[in-house]
């Protein structure tokens, strides 16, 4: 049977002016825009950061702001007392007088200047500066930790100390002290070594147990002011700020510091994450730690 039964076949007859009626198809992919070299090249247009001059001046020139109220009120003074002299009012104050009321008020005003300016000097922002631990430099390390945990605590350490004011290290896990670095307090039973860390006995004060129940970083930014300072004999005696860090449900990592409130909060956020990835590091191998031995000890 041919096809061409059912489907019959028409033909067409084209001419030279058959116009096609169909609307034009619409491309769904995006159209490539060409940017001249010129505009690519070109100085950045955008907003840019707002910039506080007077903010700017006044930190710069914080001696003369602070006094500035003094010159303004002695200049005050001078004027009153001019103005008083050649306006021929009687030198004795009169109630009755506008201008001696006038006078009394100003005088007022510029007292309040100059003693605002006097409070201004007398009172300025305690300067923050480093300290030299107090203590022995030492380094000591589980004996039988495997290489990969070794360089990353000695890795935790270097990072520490060289982008941070970290100037102690103490990593106590699953009971017992396996990295000891950086300055610590010395020793009393003998001279020139570091005083050990006693980790029962850090496992029975107040912080460690604070610690492990809060699952919480604690920043303790001028550990002078806090008695739970005796805890920690093993750190130098001027340490100036401590961050406890928690390491899972096992450790705990102390970091010591020697300026006061020497840590920022990115710092604290970036021990936070260090002492994730450590926890996890530390948990593959626990089962294989021993007490710590000493690798090097050495004094300030």
């Amino acid at each position: 049977m041919e096809a061409g039964i059912f489907f019959p076949v028409t033909p067409i007859l084209w001419s030279s002016n058959f116009k096609r009626t169909h609307s034009p198809v619409r491309r769904s992919f995006p159209r490539i825009i060409r940017v001249s070299s010129s505009a690519s090249q070109g100085s950045y247009r955008g907003p840019k950061p707002s910039r506080d001059w007077v903010a700017d001046w006044v930190s710069k020139n914080d001696d003369a702001v602070r006094s500035l109220p003094i010159y303004v009120g002695g200049i005050s003074l001078l004027l009153v007392l001019f103005n008083r002299a050649v306006s021929g009012i009687a030198p004795v104050a009169d109630a009755s007088s506008s201008q001696s009321r006038a006078d009394l008020l100003t005088l007022g005003l510029t007292v309040t200047n100059v003693l605002t300016g006097l409070v201004w000097l007398s009172i300025r922002p305690k300067s923050i500066t480093l300290v030299n631990p107090q203590g022995v430099a030492c380094e000591r390390i589980c004996s039988s930790l495997p290489d990969l945990v070794t360089s990353e605590l000695l890795w935790v350490w270097k990072s520490l100390s060289e982008v941070t004011c970290c100037s102690s290290l103490v990593v106590v896990y699953d009971g017992m002290c396996i990295f000891q670095v950086g300055f610590a307090a010395e020793s009393a039973e003998s001279d020139g070594e570091a005083e050990h860390v006693e980790a029962s006995k850090l496992m029975q004060g107040s912080l460690y147990k604070g610690i492990l129940k809060s699952q919480a970083q604690s920043y303790l930014a001028n550990l002078s002011l806090y008695p739970g300072k005796s805890e920690l004999p093993f750190l130098p005696s001027n340490t100036q700020a401590v961050i406890l860090q928690p390491l899972g449900e096992k450790g705990i990592a102390i970091i010591g510091g020697n300026t006061i409130r020497g840590f920022t909060t990115s710092d604290q956020a970036w021990i936070s994450l260090v002492g994730e990835k450590l926890d996890a590091t530390l948990l593959k191998y626990s089962n294989n730690f021993q007490p710590a031995e000493t690798l090097s000890s050495k004094g300030n």
